[in-house]
C-alpha cells in the first residue's frame, strides 16, 4: 500500500489535490489517503505531482509518499524533500 500525506495551505489547492488523490484511493485521515500498492498508479501519482502540482506549492507545502513494502521506501516533495528524519515502523 501507499500512504500519500499532504500539508498545502492553499485551501484551493488542497482540495484540488484531494480530488486527485479520490481517482486512487481513499481517506484514512484529513491529509493522507492509502492507496493500493501499484507501479502503474505510483507512477501516475509521481508525474502528476511533478509536472503539474509541484509548480504551485508554496514552500510550506509539501506532500510524502510513503510506500509500504518490504523496504518501506519514503518519497517526499515540496518542503518535506528537506527532512532526514528516520520513520520507525513497529508491526
Amino acid at each position: 500500500m501507499l500512504i500519500i500525506s499532504y500539508d498545502i495551505s492553499d485551501d484551493k489547492k488542497r482540495t484540488k489535490f484531494s480530488k486527485f488523490l479520490e481517482k486512487f484511493g481513499y481517506r484514512v485521515q484529513y491529509s493522507v489517503f492509502q492507496v493500493d500498492n501499484s507501479e502503474r498508479f505510483l507512477r501516475v501519482i509521481q508525474s502528476e505531482i511533478e509536472h503539474k502540482f509541484s509548480k504551485t506549492f508554496d514552500e510550506s507545502d509539501s506532500v510524502i509518499i510513503f510506500r509500504m513494502t518490504n523496504s518501506c521506501e519514503t518519497i517526499r516533495y515540496g518542503y518535506a524533500r528537506n527532512d532526514d528524519n528516520d520513520v520507525i515502523i513497529i508491526k
